[in-house]
């Protein structure tokens, strides 16, 4: 009886602990509310479709870069990527077929999407719905991969400093203190949730 009760205790505090970690952290809404991601999607796991992955994630960022570099906004940047979406299709669909793919297909639009947490060196970016730039090609049934089109971190993205993530955000209208959720990762609340992932799924 003692057994079943702690049992039921502990499922208890793990729903709990659940839905509260699922709550987003004050501030976080505004970060989903900033950012653009780019999301590349390979046509599979072969080793090269992934190589073409990356070719058209070169290309795409090679054309976005000046197109959004003025940018002050993720309205701004968005109606930019949508008047231009033809522009990026024929970008990647180039990219492919310079490589020698005659054959895949390419998709492009603008979505929103659920990400996981993504970590790097210098910050953080918190799990949720972002709007996304993506890319499927063919059948985009491969690894994919992602960063920060929006303020536009996605070049050296996983070496940029914490002083250049930071200005890019504040520039396009985070606070200081919205900002640190990015960079604050050791967080309690974090550390909940992520324990919670561990001990669920790991």
């Amino acid at each position: 009886m003692k057994e079943r009760r702690l049992l039921i205790a502990l499922l208890v505090l793990a729903s709990v602990m659940l839905f509260l970690g699922a709550l987003p952290i004050r501030g976080e809404e505004e970060i989903y509310n900033a950012v653009i991601r780019l999301h590349v999607l390979a046509n599979s796991d072969s080793e090269e479709d992934q190589a073409l992955k990356l070719r058209v994630r070169d290309a795409i960022l090679e054309v976005t870069e000046p197109l959004l570099r003025d940018c002050v906004s993720r309205e701004e940047a968005q109606q930019i990527l949508e008047k231009h979406e033809f522009l990026l299709k024929e970008t990647a669909e180039s990219a492919l077929r310079k490589a020698g793919n005659t054959t895949d297909a390419v998709t492009v639009i603008l979505t929103e999407e659920s990400y996981p947490t993504r970590s790097y060196d210098s910050f953080c970016f918190p799990s949720g719905n972002y709007l996304s730039l993506q890319i499927r090609i063919g059948e985009a049934e491969g690894q994919n991969w992602w960063c920060c089109l929006f303020p536009p971190l996605c070049v050296g993205a996983a070496t940029v400093t914490e002083e250049e993530a930071k200005d890019s955000f504040i520039a396009v209208g985070l606070t200081p203190s919205q900002y640190k959720i990015i960079t604050e990762t050791e967080k309690p609340v974090y550390k909940v949730r992520f324990k919670l992932l561990e001990l669920l799924f790991g």
